[in-house]
């Protein structure tokens, strides 16, 4: 039932991108310019089958899917934070739920625990997009209001994906660029690192040590 609600409703989207599709070359061959001897090249649409053949494979769930639900379960992380370049390092633990949601299309993490004292929630979420062959991930947290965006590639000979994105630094507004890379160590640990910008020359600013329980 699920698969048949699916392709109904990539049949009317088809239709209803046909319809643009078609309306688009219609107002392109009636807008001339009678200074120009060339005439624009509308783009042609894809027909209805390709169109419905196109989004399936978009919504299917693939490999790089099948390994974000690998991680299903809960973890301990053992998170080490540094302020700048050579500074002393700081120590937390969370732990982290993970499931795959929206029909195994997507990962989201629940973090909690301990941090500076005070108690610490986060969330996360992580895609697959199959049309762009790329990661995104999203983080929120409890100790701030804003939300880290960052997409990266997987790369099988390292079992990482690198991600880079832009973070709002709450001192003085501005973004700075920031990088992550996550790590799969093996079959129950993981390690993520991110590195940030200050000063103009980018550290080490976190370590997570994951393990499954």
């Amino acid at each position: 039932m699920k698969k048949l609600l699916m392709t109904l409703s990539i049949l009317v989207f088809c239709f209803s991108s046909c319809k643009k599709d078609i309306k688009t070359e219609t107002e392109n061959i009636k807008v001339t310019d009678s200074s120009t001897t060339e005439e624009p090249v509308a783009e042609q649409p894809l027909d209805s089958a390709a169109q419905m053949k196109a989004w399936i494979a978009y919504a299917t769930p693939g490999s790089p899917h099948k390994m974000m639900a690998d991680e299903t379960g809960t973890w301990n992380c053992d998170m080490t934070f540094w302020a700048e370049a050579n500074a002393k390092p700081e120590k937390a633990s969370s732990t982290a739920i993970i499931k795959m949601i929206l029909g195994g299309r997507y990962q989201e993490s629940n973090y909690s625990g301990t941090m500076m004292g005070q108690p610490f929630e986060g969330k996360s979420t992580l895609a697959y997009n199959n049309a762009s062959k790329e990661f995104t991930t999203t983080f929120i947290d409890n100790m701030g209001t804003g939300i880290l965006v960052a997409t990266g590639k997987y790369d099988e000979k390292s079992k990482s994906t690198e991600f880079k994105g832009e973070m709002v630094n709450p001192l003085n507004g501005k973004k700075t660029p920031y990088r992550e890379i996550y790590t799969i160590v093996d079959a129950t640990t993981r390690k993520m690192e991110m590195f940030d910008v200050k000063n103009g020359a980018e550290y080490k600013s976190m370590e997570i040590i994951m393990k499954k329980k």
